[in-house]
């Protein structure tokens, strides 16, 4: 799960998820309503074809079924979201036509409209979201990172009644003058134990500065208190000065207190992964030379409709890093991982992963290639051991399937830049950050457009009905 640093790039969208008072929220929401009721969704009145397109898209989806939930500044209306429940074309074609069976796939997409069962849970303004946790108890929590916008709202929030609240205190994760091991500067991924503790990755990085001593970190916290029950400084030679951890995975089957499997996916071009002994703090840098964990040279991506092609050393025009999405199997015996600009999935088993007495070159022979899995950024798995696996070039969310197959789950225009994703029993959340929009990617023009959203879907497809079906 990656969005990559804007370079000083002053930040264009005001922060307000530290503040945003009633009135703010009613304005903000009113013009958000007349700036969609003029352009349908879009905004602009020059609009290219491409844009064009866009806005039939978008509207398609709003009239199949599709909902926008204006809330204002990283601002939540959980109880009240309202569910996309958005009928494919195809689904509903092979309905009437009796066969009940969608064409292309459990959700019937045809490869340009709407796709799939989704709901907007919450829209932000200000801040974009990244990593993302929910409870059993459905409380959830979400990351702002600061390495691409050094924001003045809150790194590490929950969404309570409308609004987004620092956590676990104000003064760990909104700016302030403590030293960067005493707060939080920049939450990215984040996951839970098995424990059902959260834990989030720190990668230290504010936009436009260098990286801090201390300011990279594991956290772990308890939920019901908000005690910080661990913190994991990252040191050399673990963490090097391009270091970008990015997201994290934690194993508590392996070591004393378990262990931590974090993707280093890099701000340059040193990639890795690093395994952290959580009882010790001690922590090691592998793979870091492995296919596996690198971004290829050449690679090209088509995003919203352009071919964007990976050259190291060019600036780059999208998203591009090493190892990024990261996630466990449900009884954390085997870690799997990816590269962001790569479309392979790799797996290691985690009995050798956590051996600190392993060898790099035992590690490197028991990496496995699970194939592909398409353009992914954040990864996360179900209790069926079934992979979730965001796609940035088809706007989509795939799920990988134990045989090896694929499901198309949700594909939708907005879903742009699917980033942190994650599974209660029930249903799969993602973030949506827009970061192929950042102005570092655009000629220094910041083309995202709030609100960014945070969605879900359900595990299990919502159930089909025709009137017309024979009992």
């Amino acid at each position: 799960m990656t969005s990559r640093p804007l370079s000083g790039c002053p930040a264009v969208i005001p922060s307000h998820a530290e503040s945003f008072g009633p009135s703010g929220c009613d304005a903000r929401n009113a013009a958000v309503a007349r700036q969609r009721q003029g352009a349908g969704g879009l905004h602009g009145q020059a609009e290219s074809q491409h844009q064009q397109l866009g806005r039939r898209r978008l509207l398609s989806s709003l009239l199949l079924g599709g909902s926008i939930v204006p809330v204002a500044a990283g601002l939540l209306r959980a109880p009240e979201a309202r569910a996309a429940q958005q009928p494919a074309q195809g689904a509903v074609q092979g309905a009437a036509q009796g066969g009940g069976t969608p064409t292309t796939g459990v959700n019937g997409d045809q490869g340009y409209e709407s796709a799939g069962s989704f709901e907007i849970v919450a829209d932000f303004y200000g801040p974009g979201p990244s990593g993302v946790v929910v409870t059993d108890e459905g409380r959830i929590f979400v990351g702002f990172p600061r390495h691409a916008v050094n924001h003045k709202g809150a790194t590490l929030g929950e969404l309570v009644q409308g609004r987004v609240v620092p956590w676990p205190t104000a003064a760990l994760s909104l700016p302030s003058s403590a030293a960067p091991a005493d707060r939080l500067m920049s939450i990215h991924g984040m996951t839970m134990d098995t424990q059902g503790r959260i834990w989030a990755i720190d990668d230290g990085k504010l936009a436009g500065q260098p990286l801090q001593p201390g300011a990279a970190k594991l956290v772990c916290f308890e939920p019901s208190t908000g005690r910080l029950v661990h913190k994991i400084v990252l040191t050399a030679p673990a963490l090097l000065p391009d270091s970008h951890m990015n997201d994290l995975r934690v194993d508590l089957t392996h070591g004393q207190a378990g262990t931590a499997y974090v993707t280093d996916s890099s701000f340059g071009h040193s990639p890795a992964l690093v395994v952290v002994d959580i009882a010790s703090g001690q922590q090691r840098r592998v793979l870091a030379t492995h296919p596996s964990t690198q971004a290829e040279p050449g690679f090209m991506a088509v995003v919203e409709g352009v071919p964007l092609v990976y050259t190291p050393g060019q600036p780059p025009r999208f998203v591009v890093g090493g190892a990024d999405g990261i996630t466990l199997s449900p009884k954390s015996d085997r870690l799997f991982y990816a590269p962001l600009t790569s479309r392979r999935l790799y797996s290691l088993p985690t009995a050798l992963l956590a051996d600190p007495t392993v060898t790099e070159a035992a590690l490197a022979a028991a990496v496995k290639d699970e194939g592909e899995k398409g353009t992914a950024d954040g990864l996360a798995t179900d209790a069926q051991g079934r992979i979730y696996t965001t796609n940035f070039e088809q706007d989509s969310i795939f799920r990988r399937n134990t045989d090896g197959s694929f499901d198309l789950m949700v594909h939708d225009p907005r879903i742009l830049s699917p980033d942190g994703i994650f599974c209660t029993k029930t249903h799969v959340y993602c973030t949506l950050g827009q970061w192929n929009r950042l102005a570092s990617f655009n000629g220094g023009q910041d083309k995202r457009k709030p609100p960014y959203h945070l969605i879900r879907f359900p595990i299990e497809p919502v159930a089909a009905y025709n009137a017309e079906e024979k009992i």
